[in-house]
């Protein structure tokens, strides 16, 4: 009690000079004699009040007096000190005085503390507020702060909203109990219908949610806001609000069944709720008009495209992903395949189109393809499936194969020049760098098809520092791991082994194994010193042993298999394109490994490609034709080996002189994209064969620069100078500069509107800039900005539209670009605070 009081009585002393203290109950005496303040006289006042007058008044002006009066305050009319006291303070020691004083409080605020004595009694409560209270805080101020402490807020009003929103989410209503015992509830519902215009016979937080819900989403789809502005501007960040989001979600889907709104999504375009993201059954909604107008097509791929951008912002996009990327990319399908034309001339133009724009529509049906398994929806997806498969297979698969077999029908032998064949690999690429005395890591990617490798390309160049080109090689035929392989080596022969293995030989030893390899790798130049490890044990390297193995060898091999590994196998084939993804991730980490290692020079290839067809083979997808032969060898889905083998319609035959091999054995290759009949083995992931997706073989050089590359897109503010704001909303468009590439990437920016001061007065957005289209019309954006309560405070006056950046990984942001306004809205203010 001591300590309080001298608490009190410093906090008086720091604005008066002289401070009276009546003990009407006889009660605080020792407390007064007891007590010793720095500087301050204490005077007992017992009819001494004219000598008392004179001596504080005449005889020592400046020096500061504690009046200490036993008993009641006299009345004024015999009250001679009363004069003095009127320009001076009182200090009382009631209960309710004691609590002023030790927050530091005037006597003005006697009546709020006897109003709400309930809260004071509480020390928790009373340490809380007494930490976060100002100086200069009003009455009002002073409840929305003790509001804040019942609902266990740190914040404004809106902070408030959401603790209680929060409770209402698991069944809670503790702090509003609380808010009710210590007499604010009044005071909450009032700032409820000055801030967000919510009123109600019986007011609840339960009937504020649903009427807020019911609101925001009446507004979205241009119906009349039942609510203000404001009311709006909280549910969006409160929606937003990471902390928060459990229980958005929550009273969302709960008054999504009790507002109808599945019932009124049904009424609506979707094209008219590309921006709603209030009720998950939203993005449903959207979903299956999408899939339903692409299935169609309907609409534009630009729009699509557009549409499914939007939607990043949704509340509900990760849930989603999966199913509007595949969306998206069945968009981009179509138009790729409307746009393409499958006309080939000879063997080498159709490898050269394959790898300049072909690869593209088996790029976007695997994409397609992973993004619809990833989404676990089958039966929404079955429509838009079809429609890709049968586009896929029938439009594209299967006509530019069958162009492509007139060609190889007419092929006296295996190659394509100016192509170069895939047995030259090492002669040409790893003999390159090796002719400079430059060292060389080679990592084979067991069926990394060519448009899987065209993907890691764009990984690898948008890497800082790191430069990649790619081009193709003419595969080996049969197009199996074993030849491909063994292609990759150092060859003078290459044979096929006359027995049923299919072992294929490097000038008479066995390529089959790491250790073999190892051998055939050491032949190469004369000098070099070559070695050869699985990508799992190199990753499995420390620092200094990957340091080692890069040191101490001039050319390195690195075997990677996760695409063929999974896909062939008939119980997991279904999950190559999942594995393809994962490759390209595993890829990028390998590259990473060995340039941390030192190596500055590498080349990923492989030994074949493959073709997939995602639904179940049919029948007339399997060839009819007879396998006909002296001696069968070797039977696989896409190609048979053996002596005196016998062409026909169905079969082409190669001798091993015109596949540029050594030996006795033959080959059949079933035209175009047919499989032969085999049992036990899958038959949707196949290679063997001739096809383009099979044999066109990618090479992707990559080499590590010593400066940095890659830049970030320019955003530009479009037509903001002197602009005035003049309502409560208002749309700014941004326009990025250049399309994104793999070394203009993307940038990621926080708009907002500011005060001078620093206060941000509007809505806040996080706008992703990674369009990568070349017209400049589809780079453009349009954000609308929600201004605040708190921008009622600047009207008149200038104000700042801030896009920020953030720092690295940190917290922090730093300015981008800035547009300046004037606010001159027309309004009036009912805010007391």
């Amino acid at each position: 009690m001591q300590d309080r009081i001298a608490k009190g009585l410093d906090a008086q002393f720091d604005k008066h000079r002289i401070v009276f203290w009546y003990d009407p109950a006889h009660e605080f005496r020792k407390a007064f004699e007891g007590l010793a303040l720095d500087g301050v006289e204490k005077i007992e006042v017992a009819n001494t009040e004219f000598a008392v007058k004179h001596r504080i008044l005449r005889e020592e002006p400046k020096r500061r007096f504690l009046l200490y009066r036993e008993g009641p305050r006299p009345d004024d009319v015999d009250n001679w000190l009363l004069d003095v006291e009127l320009a001076h303070g009182v200090f009382k020691t009631d209960q309710v005085a004691i609590w002023l004083a030790d927050l530091g409080l005037p006597i003005s605020f006697e009546n709020l503390a006897r109003e709400h004595q309930e809260f004071f009694r509480s020390n928790r409560r009373l340490e809380k507020l007494k930490a976060i209270i100002r100086g200069d805080d009003t009455k009002p101020k002073l409840r929305l702060r003790m509001l804040g402490v019942c609902a266990g807020a740190d914040g404004d009003f809106d902070t408030v909203v959401e603790a209680l929103l929060g409770e209402l989410t698991v069944g809670k209503d503790d702090s509003l109990r609380l808010i009710g015992r210590v007499g604010l509830s009044e005071f909450l519902w009032d700032q409820m219908l000055r801030i967000f215009g919510y009123r109600a016979d019986k007011p609840s937080i339960g009937d504020f949610a649903i009427t807020l819900f019911k609101s925001c989403y009446q507004n979205a789809v241009g119906g009349e806001a039942i609510l203000t502005p404001e009311a709006l501007g909280f549910f969006r960040r409160w929606k937003n609000n990471r902390n928060a989001e459990e229980a958005f979600a929550t009273l969302s889907a709960e008054y999504a069944d009790a507002l109808g709104v599945a019932q009124d999504l049904a009424k609506r375009d979707f094209r008219a709720l590309i921006e709603v993201d209030y009720f998950e059954e939203v993005d449903r909604a959207i979903i299956r008009a999408l899939v339903h107008e692409v299935g169609s097509q309907t609409v534009a791929q630009a729009d699509v495209l557009n549409w499914i951008r939007q939607r990043r912002q949704s509340h509900w996009y990760d849930s989603y992903r999966d199913l509007y990327e595949a969306i998206g990319f069945a968009a981009e399908f179509q138009q790729a395949m409307a746009q393409v034309t499958l006309g080939i001339t000879s063997l080498a133009e159709g490898v050269e189109r394959y790898a300049k724009s072909w690869f593209r529509i088996d790029q976007l049906y695997r994409k397609f393809i992973w993004r619809m398994q990833g989404s676990g929806q089958a039966t929404l997806m079955r429509e838009l499936f079809e429609q890709v498969e049968n586009h896929y297979v029938n439009s594209y698969l299967l006509r530019l194969n069958d162009a492509w077999q007139t060609h190889v029908d007419a092929a006296e032998s295996w190659s394509a020049p100016p192509v170069p064949a895939q047995r030259s690999f090492y002669r040409d690429h790893v003999g390159e760098f090796r002719r400079r005395d430059q060292k060389i890591c080679v990592i084979i990617s067991d069926a990394l098809r060519y448009e899987v490798a065209e993907e890691l390309l764009g990984r690898i160049r948008s890497l800082d520092r790191y430069e990649a080109g790619i081009e193709p090689m003419f595969g080996s035929l049969p197009s199996y791991t074993q030849l491909g392989m063994a292609s990759l080596l150092p060859n003078g022969d290459l044979q096929i082994a006359d027995n049923d293995s299919g072992t294929v030989l490097v000038n008479g030893q066995s390529s089959q194994g790491l250790e073999n390899r190892r051998k055939i790798l050491a032949t190469g130049r004369a000098g070099d010193r070559t070695t050869a490890v699985k990508a799992e044990d190199l990753m499995g390297m420390d620092k200094d042993q990957a340091r080692a193995l890069v040191r101490d060898h001039d050319v390195v091999y690195v075997y990677h298999n996760l695409i063929d590994a999974i896909g062939d196998k008939q119980v997991s084939e279904d999950r190559v394109f999942e594995a393809a993804e994962d490759t390209i991730e595993e890829i990028v980490r390998v590259v990473k490994k060995l340039n941390g290692a030192n190596a500055n020079n590498l080349i990923v290839t492989s030994d074949h490609g493959f073709i997939y067809q995602h639904r179940p083979i049919e029948e007339s997808d399997f060839s009819s034709a007879q396998v006909e032969g002296d001696t069968i060898l070797f039977r696989d889905r896409r190609f048979i080996l053996g002596r005196g083998l016998k062409g026909n319609r169905g079969l082409r035959r190669f001798t091993p002189e015109q596949a540029s091999l050594e030996g006795s054995v033959e080959m059949l290759i079933p035209k175009s994209i047919n499989r032969l009949r085999r049992q036990g083995s899958g038959s949707r992931f196949v290679h063997g064969g001739a096809t383009l997706q099979e044999i066109v073989v990618p090479v992707v050089k990559i080499n590590k620069k010593r400066q940095s590359d890659t830049s970030a897109v320019e955003v530009e503010i479009i037509g903001s100078t002197n602009q005035l704001i003049t309502s409560s909303q208002i749309s700014v468009r941004f326009y990025q500069v250049a399309a994104v590439t793999e070394k203009t990437q993307a940038r990621t920016l926080r708009a907002g509107i500011y005060a001078l001061s620093g206060e941000l007065i509007s809505d806040s957005h996080e706008l992703v800039f990674d369009f990568r289209s070349e017209n400049a019309r589809e780079r453009e954006v349009a954000v609308r900005f929600l201004l605040l309560r708190q921008a009622d405070a600047f009207n008149g006056q200038e104000v700042i539209l801030k896009l920020e950046e953030r720092h690295g990984d940190t917290s922090h942001f730093r300015e981008y670009r800035t547009a300046r306004y004037t606010l001159r809205r027309s309004f009036s203010n009912d805010f007391d605070f």
